[in-house]
Order: structure tokens, then C-alpha cells, then sequence
């Protein structure tokens, strides 16, 4: 039997298809673009080419994410917020504070350990920190999205953006350009303002990461200089399992299967 997870963002839609021994098959992430429902449309079809099923061998199908009440033929639709607690589980077994970043929010949630909410934090009232921020930051800095994880390598100042909304943070960077600052300690100023805004709102649902066992899921997590700054703020490292991206669709898929065999 084959169960699918799809995790409907503001940027990705994302699938996973995986097996009764849920094993993961495939993964897909593909831009959500305007028109969600042919992202979601076009995710199902990369995953079920992959695997080279139909749509009707499969059992049953979970919806997350924000766009999850747009998914046709689901079993249900579950909060990210569960769905990413799931996920993570199966990955990084053990994690107690799970940070993700996405698209246009930011979420902390606390784990029991066995991959259960315990509580959590969210940031969906402002863009700052997330993928949006992100691209309008390496917009600025005239760079690919994709090179800002590694353009503050060299970075020795310890230069700190002064404001997180996106507007006047773009404006800022720009006024650093002109004012001759290096990109890459532009860059690190970035991922230093980033993780301190991360950190405040982890120590909402954990005020003591002493012990505490600390991951990372979202596109965001693919950013290595964003991970560095919050594994410097923390004090430790933090885990990221080898597709972020993807973390809320597998949650979705592992649920489908629970669901279906709790039923039986």
C-alpha cells in the first residue's frame, strides 16, 4: 500500500509518497506559484511518475500546510504544526524543539521526544527571517538565493542588521553596498539578525535548551549560514535531516498510514 503527503506552502508545494513499511519513495517539491492547485496537481504527478503508480493505488492522502483545504480526494487535512512533528520524528528521532522556516512564517515547536506537540510559537504576522525576507535580501545583494548560505564564510565584523522587516532591511542593505561593506559581512549581519529573532521566539517554549536535542525543517534549513548563527546563538548544533524541505509531506504521509491502520 502507498500513502502521500502533501505539504502546500506559500512557496513549495511539497510531496512524499512512501510504502507500508513506510519507507520514503519519493519526494517532490515544485514552486506554489499563484495557482496552487496546479502545484499541487503538478507535485502529485512528479511523485507518482517517480514511482511509476497510479493515483488510485494509492490509500490514502494527508493535507498540510496552508493550502491544505484545497487538496482534492484527501483523506484530511492536519496542521503543519503536527505534520512536522511526525516528520522530524522519523528522522531525527528524539528531537525536543523542532525551528521551522518557511516560505512567509516562522514556527518553534516543543516536543515530548517521541515526536508529540507539546507546545509551540508562530510567526505569521511578519515575513522577517523567512524565505520571503530571504529572497528580497539576496535581491539586494544582487546574488542568487542559493549562494546566500555560503557568501558569509569569511566574515570577521560583527555587523548586525537593525531591522527584520523586510522593507527597511532591504533598504539597509543597500545603504551598506553603497557605503562599501563587503557582501559577506553583510551576509553574516543577515544570519546574526535572523537567528536572534529565532531565538526569542524559541525561548517562548523552551527557556532552557540546556539537554534539549534541537533540529531544523523548512527551506530555510537548506541555508548553511542561517544554521551556522542559530547553532553560535544556541550553543550547540543543530540538526538538519537531508531534505528540510520536505519534513512537513513526509509527517503527512506517515499520519495517512497511521490513520488507515488505526481504522482497520
Amino acid at each position: 500500500m502507498y500513502y502521500l503527503g502533501l505539504d502546500i506552502g506559500s512557496l513549495s508545494c511539497d510531496a512524499v509518497l512512501i510504502d507500508e513499511e513506510e519507507k520514503i519513495l519519493t519526494t517532490a517539491v515544485v514552486p506554489t506559484g499563484a495557482r496552487n492547485q496546479e502545484a499541487i496537481a503538478r507535485a502529485k504527478a512528479e511523485v507518482l511518475l517517480q514511482a511509476g503508480i497510479s493515483f488510485e493505488q494509492v490509500t490514502a492522502t494527508i493535507a498540510t500546510g496552508y493550502g491544505r483545504e484545497r487538496v482534492d480526494g484527501r483523506l484530511a487535512a492536519v496542521t503543519e504544526i503536527t505534520c512536522h512533528g511526525r516528520g522530524i520524528e522519523a528522522l531525527l528521532s528524539g528531537t525536543q524543539v523542532l525551528i521551522d522556516i518557511g516560505g512567509q512564517d516562522s514556527k518553534v515547536i516543543r516536543l515530548d521526544g517521541a515526536g508529540h506537540v507539546v507546545e509551540f510559537a508562530m510567526n505569521d504576522k511578519c515575513a522577517a527571517g523567512t524565505g520571503r525576507f530571504l529572497e528580497a535580501m539576496a535581491r539586494a545583494l544582487q546574488v542568487d538565493i542559493y549562494q546566500l548560505g555560503e557568501l558569509d564564510r569569511d566574515a570577521t565584523a560583527d555587523l548586525t542588521l537593525s531591522s527584520m522587516c523586510t522593507v527597511f532591511a532591504e533598504s539597509e542593505v543597500v545603504s551598506l553596498i553603497a557605503d562599501g561593506v563587503e557582501v559577506n559581512e553583510i551576509a553574516g549581519g543577515l544570519n546574526r539578525a535572523i537567528a536572534s529573532r529565532t531565538f526569542g521566539l524559541v525561548k517562548r517554549v523552551a527557556p532552557d535548551l540546556s539537554g534539549l536535542s534541537v533540529a531544523m525543517s523548512g527551506g530555510v534549513a537548506r541555508n548553511r549560514g542561517v544554521v551556522r548563527a542559530l547553532s553560535s546563538v544556541f550553543g550547540q548544533e543543530v540538526a538538519i535531516p537531508p531534505e528540510p524541505d520536505t519534513v512537513g509531506a513526509l509527517g503527512a504521509a506517515l499520519i495517512a498510514r497511521d490513520r488507515v491502520n488505526l481504522s482497520k
